[in-house]
């Protein structure tokens, strides 16, 4: 065993870091501003008359030439090459459909809320693990589930002033993002950077299909748009490839159950986004059903990490 105090000969290469909990925390919590960043992003330039096609177009190109471009130096043609490419173009298809429901639910909802109701869907996955992954059942799982499924109904109370149009949306990439991880257990023997690039290659293929007949339509829009607008829409591409490279990169540095519930900062970064940029802040109750979700989440991933050793 390899003395901790001693400096290693040769640097570490970017697949083989070893276990650095606070570099992986305190980089995971950068993803989340990230991904945040992206979602204001979006939102701003859907108000600003982009559709959300042509958004998630721009999204998707842009974060395929960022990852391309730092991706292949480091891992040659081969990291290109998917052990399942079926289920890679089924996970692609899925974020894909994930994220053409976000952004509508961003149309409707403010960016806390949107993002609140989002984390219902690792509860979702937790609590239908024992059929559709095969693992055994847990009752702390499904409790948690049912706590933060209370937490979004307090949300989403009918007397929060919230879209009901918006809800629905949101429901629907709740189950989409739900269905993502499923499908990315199925890619689980590729590697993380393999998918992150079948990702983002995925949904620019798709939409760029599309584009002869959206892209005129809009076109009038984007003749207006100002320098401003034109950095905006393209962050959303930059931020949505930064915050998944720092997301491997985290998990690369510890452990996915050390760093599940830091994921749940997204939705502070999420909060403090909509209120500097639109003004709009979660009232008491909704705050109350932020942390009920947010509660169950890291009670659950606190619990199991407790319990990691004694399975072991």
């Amino acid at each position: 065993m390899p003395d901790p105090g001693r400096r290693p000969a040769v640097a570490p290469t970017f697949s083989a870091l070893g276990v650095r909990p606070l570099a992986g925390i305190v980089t995971l919590i950068l993803s989340t501003w990230a991904l945040s960043g992206l979602d204001a992003a979006g939102k701003w330039v859907m108000a600003a008359g982009v559709s959300l096609w042509v958004l998630c177009w721009v999204r998707y190109s842009v974060h395929l030439l960022l990852v391309l471009g730092v991706v292949l130096p480091l891992r040659g043609p081969r990291v290109l090459r998917s052990v399942r490419p079926r289920a890679q173009l089924l996970r692609g298809s899925v974020m894909l459909l994930a994220t053409l429901c976000f952004f509508k639910t961003l149309s409707y909802l403010p960016q806390a809320e949107a993002t609140a109701i989002n984390f219902l869907a690792p509860l979702m996955v937790l609590s239908l693990a024992p059929w559709l992954l095969k693992e055994p059942p847990r009752i702390s799982r499904w409790v948690a589930a049912g706590v933060g499924f209370l937490g979004v109904l307090i949300i989403i109370r009918p007397d929060a002033g919230l879209n009901p149009v918006g809800v629905a949306w949101g429901l629907l990439t709740a189950c989409m993002f739900a269905g993502q991880f499923m499908a990315t257990r199925r890619v689980a023997v590729d590697d993380p950077l393999t998918t992150l690039v079948w990702s983002g290659a995925v949904g620019t293929v798709v939409l760029s299909i599309s584009m002869p007949v959206l892209l005129p339509q809009v076109l009038p829009v984007l003749r207006e748009f100002q320098l401003l607008h034109w950095v905006v829409l393209l962050a959303t591409g930059v931020l949505g490839a930064l915050g998944h490279l720092l997301q491997i990169q985290a998990y690369r540095y510890a452990p996915a159950s050390l760093l599940a519930p830091f994921v749940y900062i997204q939705i502070v970064a999420a909060a403090t986004l909509g209120w500097l940029v639109w003004g709009q802040f979660p009232d008491a109750l909704s705050w109350l059903g932020i942390a009920v979700v947010c509660g169950s989440g890291a009670s659950l991933a606190a619990w199991e990490w407790r319990r990691r050793p004694t399975r072991a």
